[in-house]
C-alpha cells in the first residue's frame, strides 16, 4: 500500500529526533552540574552540611534573615557561641543557635570546628599544669591558638579579667607596611636584634585558654614590694610565708615575705628572669628588707615553693635544723649557651642548676647534700677575677 503523506511522516520523524537530543543534552547537563558543578553552586544538586558547626569570634553579634544590604535582625550571639551551619554562600553561613534562632553571619565573626578544637587541646594540655605566675587583663584582647598575630584566634578576654599564666614565648614584631628592619647598626657595623615581642599561655576564670599578647596584661605584684623594682619588671610573685605584726594597721596582721622573680624591660629575651629577690619583713621597723638577692643569672620559670624538712645534726657540735618555708628556682648551667627560640617562639635552655633556700628567720640559708659542693652557673655578664695584687689592697 502506497503513503498518502510522506512529508508528515518525516516531519515526526524529525520531531522525535530533535526531542531525543533534547533529552539527551538535558539529561548530560543534570548529572554535569550534580557531580561536576557542585561545587561551583548549583544549589538544585548542592548537599547541604549534616553536624557542621562553627563558633562565634566576635565579642558580639546578630543573626540577619538574607544576605543584603537591607535585612532584619533574626537572633544575637556572642563571642563562644555555638553555631549549626544550614547552608553556606561565599563569605556567609546560614545558621541555627541552640534556641532555635535562624539566620545568616559573616565568616569573619566566626572560627570553625578544626580551630575549636586547637584551643580545646590547649586546655585539656593544661589541665594538671601548675601556673608560674597570675596577672589581669589591661585592655579587651583575643586568645590565640599560638604565639603569633597572624595565629587563628577564638576567645575574647574583658579588661580585668584575671589570668593564670604558664608559659612564655617571643616572636617577631610586625612592622608597618612597606617598611624593614635594619639588620646592622649603620656607625658600627654591628647586627641588630630585630623588635621582638613576649606572649604568654594563659587561662581565664572560666577555662579558656591560649596565647595572648604579653603587653596586654599587667602580672599581679604587690603594691608593697612593687616600689623597690628598683626600675625592673617584676614577672613573678611568690608568698613564702606569713609573719605576724601586731602593730600594723588593719584587721589582718599577717604580713606575707615574698619571692619575686626580675627581668628588664625587654622582649625577647632567652631567659624568663635575671635576678632573684627575697623580701622580708622587719619588726621593729616595720618594713620590707631585702633577704636575699641573687642577680647576673639566667632563671626560668617556675619558682616552687615547699617546706624544706631540715637536717639531722652532722655531728662535731652543729645542732639539726627542723622545718623551714624554702623556694627552689634554676638557672642555666656553667658552660651553656643562651637558647634561640624555636619555630613556636619557645626558648628550651640545656642543662639547668637547680637552687633551693630555707628561710630561717630573716636568713635565707642554701640547701646543699652534706659534702656537696654548689655547681657553677652561666652569668650574663662574666665576673673579672680579681689579682693578687687588688685582693691585697
Amino acid at each position: 500500500m502506497q503513503n498518502s503523506n510522506p512529508t508528515g511522516v518525516m516531519i515526526v520523524s524529525k520531531s522525535l529526533m530533535v526531542y531525543g537530543r533534547m533529552m539527551r543534552r538535558w539529561s548530560a547537563m543534570a548529572v554535569l552540574c550534580g557531580i561536576s558543578l557542585a561545587p561551583l553552586g548549583c544549589s538544585k544538586f548542592k548537599a547541604k552540611p549534616e553536624g557542621k558547626y562553627i563558633y562565634v569570634t566576635a565579642k558580639t553579634g546578630f543573626l540577619r534573615d538574607r544576605v543584603a544590604a537591607v535585612s532584619n535582625r533574626t537572633g544575637n550571639v556572642v563571642n563562644g557561641q555555638r553555631l549549626k551551619v544550614l547552608d553556606t554562600r561565599p563569605r556567609w553561613y546560614k545558621v541555627q543557635t541552640d534556641a532555635g534562632e535562624i539566620g545568616w553571619i559573616d565568616e569573619h565573626a566566626v572560627a570553625t570546628q578544626q580551630v575549636a578544637d586547637e584551643f580545646d587541646a590547649l586546655q585539656k594540655q593544661l589541665e594538671k599544669t601548675e601556673p608560674v605566675a597570675t596577672g589581669t587583663v589591661r585592655d579587651d584582647v583575643y586568645l590565640h591558638d599560638k604565639p603569633g598575630r597572624e595565629t587563628d584566634r577564638f576567645y575574647r578576654l574583658d579588661e580585668g579579667d584575671k589570668l593564670k599564666l604558664f608559659q612564655r614565648a617571643s616572636t617577631l614584631k610586625p612592622l608597618p607596611p612597606g617598611t624593614t628592619a635594619p639588620t646592622t647598626d649603620p656607625k658600627t657595623g654591628a647586627p641588630i636584634t630585630p623588635p621582638m615581642e613576649d606572649w604568654w599561655l594563659v587561662r581565664d576564670d572560666k577555662g579558656h585558654t591560649g596565647w595572648m599578647l604579653g603587653r596586654m596584661m599587667d602580672v599581679d605584684v604587690p603594691d608593697s614590694i612593687a616600689r623597690y623594682a628598683e626600675g625592673q619588671r617584676i614577672v613573678a610573685a611568690y608568698v613564702l610565708t606569713k609573719v605576724q605584726d601586731p602593730e600594723i594597721e588593719g584587721a589582718s596582721k599577717d604580713v606575707p615575705i615574698y619571692v619575686t622573680a626580675m627581668s628588664p624591660y625587654k622582649s625577647g629575651l632567652p631567659y624568663d628572669f635575671d635576678q632573684l629577690r627575697v623580701f622580708t619583713w622587719n619588726l621593729k621597723k616595720h618594713r620590707y628588707e631585702t633577704a636575699q638577692r641573687d642577680r647576673n643569672i639566667a632563671g626560668y620559670l617556675p619558682i616552687r615553693i615547699h617546706t624544706d624538712p631540715g637536717s639531722p645534726s652532722p655531728g662535731r657540735g652543729i645542732p639539726a635544723t627542723g622545718p623551714a618555708p624554702a623556694y627552689t628556682y634554676t638557672v642555666l648551667a656553667d658552660g651553656q649557651q643562651l637558647p634561640q627560640a624555636d619555630a613556636n617562639g619557645i626558648f628550651k635552655p640545656g642543662k639547668l642548676v637547680e637552687k633551693t633556700y630555707r628561710l630561717e628567720g630573716n636568713v635565707t640559708r642554701r640547701v646543699l647534700a652534706p659534702g656537696a659542693m654548689a655547681p657553677a652557673e652561666f652569668r650574663l655578664v662574666q665576673e673579672e677575677k680579681k689579682s693578687k695584687r687588688s685582693r691585697k689592697r
